[in-house]
């Protein structure tokens, strides 16, 4: 039968009827007075240690499934043998047990639901119970019900909210899908709320600072918002693969009014540049309590944001960064670049793209929906790039199975393959639209795949677990992803490029024409060059005024070099990485729970010119936000009070702007 979220209450019987099924307590020799619950305390200090949650910023338990967490009830009076009672766990607005969204838990011989209970303890009127959810039982918010037997009916407690308790995915859990076996794996891909996501090109990795804050007050609710906000059937919700490729389209609002609005060009008046963000908290919070979708992220935002909505469930996850990722939007796993007779790019023509670097997730789970061996790391991928059944979303996808070449597996297997493994193939296309192949490159793309290391801030190569090394692999089929770059412009004036294309290739070939494509982050600027096969290099030379204005808060130009002659053609890609001021972080004052501190944030403008409207973040255990004018060559200095709440290497992040850094403190007990 569906319960709602109130029960009706049952006059007490004054009999004790023989047939009902009781507790195996101490015999009655008399009529006791009729059971009652005076008192539900839900031991949230012994449960919340043992099942990894402390750090959690709310004022209900958090447990993880397939695990026994205890729960004290005080009666009016002591148990005796002929008593009868349940605990009952109810989540979403039409419970069923059927469905698994009503849960019984009995304990006594009588059978309840697919959660095991135990009697641990029995002070008095006081009793300890131990209740262990299934490994795959429903993630979410429950509400909690006692319930005992009177007469033919149950008599249940009144709803108390502050009986509710939030059930998570469980990596400690050898039973659960989620599953990890390493502990410093677990604390860094469930419990670190810190990270650094890369970006930049290969050679000049550059790190970006985020804080997940998975633990933060109000990210459980807004993560849980998230896929009621996605009317995901509550009975899905136990499901990992379900959950997760749920979220990948609910991160992106393209086709669901999901949580961060994707924006790729200069213009973001209507809201905050995504190279502003710090973190994940700011934007999480915003959605939960507006409802609408937050403005603006790029592909380190949705991935920054994603990687907390799957911590904060349990799912251990880890942000990748794919330097040199394709985007294939016709589905041929090759990146095809056409080119005109004067060698320019076609741009009309031309449908598929390479980003200099893009973001995603891989989380770990078992997948029994595929062959064996393709368990462990998926991706997943919450930036909207093509539709998969549908929606914009991407994943999951087996990285053993993109490694092997297995395309055909579920889900978008082909497309992240192409991501990271297409040939990059050059077309020249006569004046009668006929295209001719005049090279294909096939290293170019998935130069190399970079996450953090476990509990260090330093970057681990995962590159071959994606795919063999150049020449190895079995697989020929490629094709392109899409991707973000972010960061700040340079204070340099000029840049060269040496060696970017050499002439030797192609010495017999007398006057070679040159032509440079300077792509600011989907914006193209050209020049031609006529230079002699004499030369040893080609230079190439920009003014800062050319480029500021077209870097999107972005922190790399690529080059694109065509050169030709009469019955030949060569060309060369080039990305440069430009470099940032930083911000200086200092700290001061005890580095104590519940002690007020200080951090100061401190920075010099190199320019000549006046930064306008320039905004300063600052997050570590909240986000603060203050509105400053730069004056030439000035500099500032803001100081900002904060109060520690965990133990242990906490990190604060600052952020003017385009320009980010971090500082870590450790905050010790009492």
């Amino acid at each position: 039968k569906d319960f709602g979220d109130d029960f009706a209450e049952f006059e007490p019987f004054d009999g004790i009827d023989e047939a009902t099924p009781f507790c195996r307590v101490k015999p009655c020799l008399f009529v006791p007075a009729t059971l009652t619950v005076e008192n539900v305390d839900m031991s949230q200090q012994i449960n919340k240690p043992k099942h990894y949650t402390t750090a959690y910023e709310t004022q209900n338990l958090v447990v993880r499934r397939g695990h026994e967490f205890v729960v004290r009830v005080s009666f009016n009076r002591e148990l005796v043998q002929e008593d009868d009672f349940q605990l009952e766990f109810l989540i979403g607005s039409n419970p069923s047990a059927n469905k698994g969204s009503l849960v019984v838990v009995t304990f006594g011989s009588r059978r309840g639901g697919p959660w095991a209970g135990q009697i641990l303890e029995m002070q008095g009127s006081s009793v300890l119970l131990g209740v262990t959810p299934s490994p795959t039982a429903i993630v979410g918010k429950y509400r909690t019900y006692v319930a005992i037997s009177v007469g033919s009916g149950m008599q249940r407690t009144k709803r108390n909210a502050a009986t509710d308790l939030y059930m998570l995915f469980n990596a400690w859990c050898p039973e659960d899908p989620v599953f990890l076996a390493n502990d410093s794996e677990r604390m860094e891909y469930v419990l670190n709320d810190f990270g650094i996501i890369y970006q930049g090109s290969m050679g000049s990795i550059i790190s970006r600072s985020w804080v997940y804050g998975q633990f933060e007050p109000g990210i459980l609710d807004a993560c849980i918002f998230i896929l009621d906000s996605s009317r995901m059937p509550i009975y899905n919700r136990g499901n990992i693969i379900k959950v997760v490729r749920k979220g990948s389209a609910m991160i992106n609002s393209q086709d669901d009014n999901g949580v961060v609005v994707g924006n790729w060009s200069n213009d973001y008046s209507m809201g905050i540049a995504p190279t502003a963000w710090t973190g994940s908290v700011a934007i999480l919070q915003q959605y939960a309590n507006t409802g609408t979708p937050v403005l603006y992220g790029q592909c380190w935002v949705f991935a920054g944001v994603f990687c907390t909505f799957l911590r904060c469930l349990g799912i251990p996850t880890r942000v990748i960064t794919n330097f040199s990722s394709a985007h294939d939007n016709t589905g041929n796993l090759k990146t095809d670049l056409i080119f005109k007779l004067d060698g320019t790019p076609d741009r009309r023509a031309t449908r598929d793209s390479i980003w200099n670097y893009h973001c995603w997730n891989e989380c770990w789970m078992t997948r029994p929906d595929l062959p064996a061996g393709y368990g462990g790391w998926q991706i997943v991928d919450g930036t909207p790039q093509e539709t998969s059944d549908g929606h914009f979303r991407c994943g999951p996808a087996s990285v053993a199975a993109i490694k092997e070449g297995n395309i055909c597996l579920p889900f978008d297997c082909g497309f992240v393959f192409a991501e990271v493994n297409s040939d990059v193939v050059f077309h020249k296309k006569d004046r009668y639209g006929t295209m001719e192949v005049f090279k294909v490159d096939t290293t170019h793309i998935g130069q190399g795949l970079f996450t953090k290391a476990l509990s260090s801030n330093q970057y681990v190569d995962v590159t071959r677990t994606y795919k063999h090394p150049e020449g190895m692999s079995t697989v020929t089929w490629t094709s392109p992803s899409a991707s973000t770059p972010a960061s700040t412009p340079t204070t340099s004036k000029t840049w060269t490029s040496p060696s970017l294309w050499q002439p030797s290739r192609v010495s017999s070939l007398g006057v070679v024409v040159v032509v440079c494509f300077i792509v600011f982050y989907r914006v193209w600027r050209c020049n031609a060059v006529s230079v002699c096969v004499e030369e040893n290099s080609v230079i190439v030379k920009i003014q800062a005024d050319e480029y500021l204005p077209h870097l999107n808060g972005q922190d790399s130009i690529r080059f694109i070099l065509s050169g030709s002659s009469e019955d030949q053609s060569v060309s060369a890609i080039k990305v440069v990485t430009l470099q940032s001021p930083t911000l200086t972080l200092t700290v001061s004052g005890q580095p104590r729970v519940q002690q007020q501190m200080f951090v100061t944030v401190s920075f010099t403008n190199p320019l000549k010119d006046p930064l306008q409207n320039v905004y300063m973040y600052l997050e570590g255990a909240g986000v603060m936000a203050l509105r400053r004018k730069i004056e030439p060559l000035a500099s500032v200095s803001w100081m900002e009070a904060y109060t520690p709440r965990l133990t242990g290497p906490r990190r604060i992040v600052a952020s003017l702007k385009y320009y980010c850094s971090y500082v870590t403190v450790k905050h010790h007990k009492h």
